[in-house]
């Protein structure tokens, strides 16, 4: 079962390999300019803070609770990316060209369960064409929804029923919000033969009674961002389906965070704009040896916030007018810097 610690969901399969652990962390970011520019990643700005869903009960909705897992604020607006974390012994496989620190594990992201990968409504267990899921260690964050070959749209949230979310735009509904994630690891076997063909290599380390007066939130689709989604070097039928553990994100308003959980919100990150004029660094990341999934034609044609905004409002919104960024910071499997850091049955 997943566990909560210092604001990361840590997911462990003992039974598979006793000192291995994953985890994922959901980072404050930068909202990159909405238009139709590409732009390199933007840098972390700390941990979103993270709460059991239980420990607030009184203050919550039926099927927050029902959906169990966590809670986490986020301001309207404002973006986030999710950084993938494998502890564990040294490996590296010479059939499936995979490389890494720690059990490898396959990971379903979905928003408003639309599959953030694939763009189709969430459905249980692993798939190809399309694939809808990604292999950490090899892919070592996720920025946003894939829209074509090594583009990604930008995790943003705003007010669910408002019409921005990306499931509302897919499924004319705003039922479900929120984050929803499944990591399923490796089966033993394969497992085994990966540590028994260990060879040197150079491994990447990728880095309410109030309840009902509390804004739900959605992932809308943000700017554009340069950020590859890797193809599976495993076969499907290495990973263990009867071993996955899923969590489900609930996103509360960050304006609602204190009546909530008591506690004070943090403020609103820096513009892209304010970051940039400051002389901070921009990123980028390139594997040369995996190969990139082609983005969902799905959620290439979702409406990014922006321009739903526009077609609500007549207005800009803030935070859309191109910047100029310097060359970006590189990283890659070969410089193994991280990238710098300023469950239930009802879903």
């Amino acid at each position: 079962m997943p566990t909560l610690e210092d604001d990361d969901l840590v997911f462990r399969f003992p039974s598979i390999e006793p000192d291995a652990q994953f985890s994922i962390s959901f980072m404050r970011t930068l909202r990159i300019p909405d238009t139709d520019q590409t732009y390199f990643l933007p840098p972390g700005l700390g941990t979103f803070p993270l709460r059991h869903v239980e420990d607030y009960a009184e203050n919550l909705p039926g099927h927050t609770l029902d959906r169990g897992g966590v809670i986490m604020p986020m301001w309207q607006a404002e973006a986030m990316w999710m950084n993938f974390d494998n502890d564990g012994p040294e490996w590296s496989d010479g059939n499936s060209m995979e490389t890494g620190y720690g059990l490898p594990v396959a990971v379903k992201i979905a928003a408003g369960k639309i599959n953030a990968v694939s763009g189709e409504s969430w459905r249980p267990g692993l798939h190809r064409d399309p694939q809808d899921y990604v292999v950490s260690p090899s892919q070592p964050w996720l920025d946003g929804f894939a829209i074509e070959k090594g583009v990604i749209r930008q995790f943003v949230a705003m007010p669910l029923g408002e019409g921005y979310s990306v499931e509302e735009q897919l499924t004319q509904n705003s039922e479900w919000g929120g984050v929803q994630i499944s990591v399923t690891p490796l089966k033993t076997s394969v497992w085994k033969r990966i540590k028994e063909s260990r060879r040197n290599a150079m491994l990447m380390d990728a880095c309410m009674s109030m309840c009902c007066e509390s804004a739900e939130m959605g992932l809308g689709a943000g700017g554009r961002m340069h950020q590859e989604i890797y193809e599976d070097n495993f076969a499907l039928e290495d990973w263990d389906w009867e071993a996955t553990e899923r969590v489900f994100v609930s996103l509360i308003h960050a304006k609602d965070w204190k009546a909530v959980t008591g506690e004070a919100a943090r403020n609103e990150p820096p513009t892209a704009k304010d970051y940039t004029e400051a002389g901070l660094p921009w990123f980028d990341y390139y594997a040369k040896d995996l190969a990139a999934l082609p983005g969902s034609a799905a959620l290439a044609g979702v409406k990014s916030i922006a321009n739903v905004f526009t077609d609500k409002t007549g207005a800009q919104l803030v935070g859309s007018s191109d910047i100029q960024i310097d060359k970006p910071v590189v990283l890659a499997p070969n410089i193994p810097e991280p990238r710098p850091v300023r469950s239930s049955s009802g879903w």
